[in-house]
């Protein structure tokens, strides 16, 4: 495929700093330099600077999950782009379901944080997906339309070479369940045609879009065989260096 596999972990509150720079360091271990597939690790923001020093000399990328977007200023418990570019993170995770569920927040705030990202050198992967009370009802495409399209209103094509799209259904996040790759592969070719429609083919083909709905070892084969999944955003599996390098390796049979 022309677009390179990223294989993204997603620690969540999990790990303190010391315990983040082992598991960084196991899977540094593991994937050396090679790049053959992107491997991002998003630790807490307490263990970022440890877990960016673990990885420097390795092919991971450091990642966040989550800004504020402002420069600096009186904002009580965020962290600002330029805090996150000074422990050398390249990734930024937003809207993610847990911060539109616990937080409440919106497509516009959400898009707020994207573009500030991109104004400031990070990378977002904007996470979009149904729960399964929208499944059920039908209204997973619609819903995935509103979350892309209010996710990225106002970035532009030259925007979109430097974002990742994260299909994550909610019904299938730490709860073991999972969307077959059938089912995977219609919402992720539904977001490239939504994609296609907004920036064109060229763009919408360069676009990686991966999974976020509890991929691990046992179907990653399956999920990342798709033509339209582009990787993993992993949570439970990336808290094992073995699970998550077993990911790292799926993605990287098929590259």
């Amino acid at each position: 495929m022309s677009r390179k596999y990223i294989i993204a972990g997603n620690w969540k509150m999990n790990k303190t700093p010391e315990e983040g720079e082992e598991l960084a360091s196991e899977i540094a271990s593991i994937v050396s330099k090679d790049a053959t597939v992107e491997v991002v690790v998003c630790p807490a923001f307490v263990a970022l600077e440890r877990v960016s020093q673990a990885i420097e000399s390795s092919a991971l990328r450091l990642g966040a999950q989550n800004l504020y977007p402002k420069t600096s200023g009186a904002f009580t418990g965020e962290v600002s782009p330029e805090m996150l570019r000074a422990v050398f993170a390249k990734y930024v995770i937003l809207g993610h379901s847990e911060r539109r569920e616990y937080f409440h927040e919106s497509d516009a705030f959400i898009n707020e944080k994207v573009k500030f990202s991109l104004e400031n050198l990070l990378k977002p992967i904007l996470c979009i997906g149904e729960t399964l009370e929208q499944r059920e009802a039908g209204e997973t495409l619609d819903v995935v339309k509103t979350q892309l399209l209010g996710g990225l209103d106002g970035v532009d094509a030259s925007g979109m070479s430097n974002l990742v799209i994260a299909y994550e259904p909610v019904w299938a996040i730490g709860t073991g369940k999972t969307a077959t790759p059938e089912m995977a592969q219609d919402v992720h070719g539904a977001i490239r045609s939504l994609l296609k429609e907004a920036y064109g083919d060229a763009v919408a083909e360069k676009t990686r879009v991966i999974y976020g709905g509890s991929m691990k070892p046992s179907n990653a084969d399956d999920l990342l065989a798709q033509p339209d999944i582009d990787g993993g955003l992993i949570g439970g599996a990336s808290l094992d260096s073995k699970s998550f390098c077993d990911l790292i390796e799926s993605a990287r049979k098929l590259s």
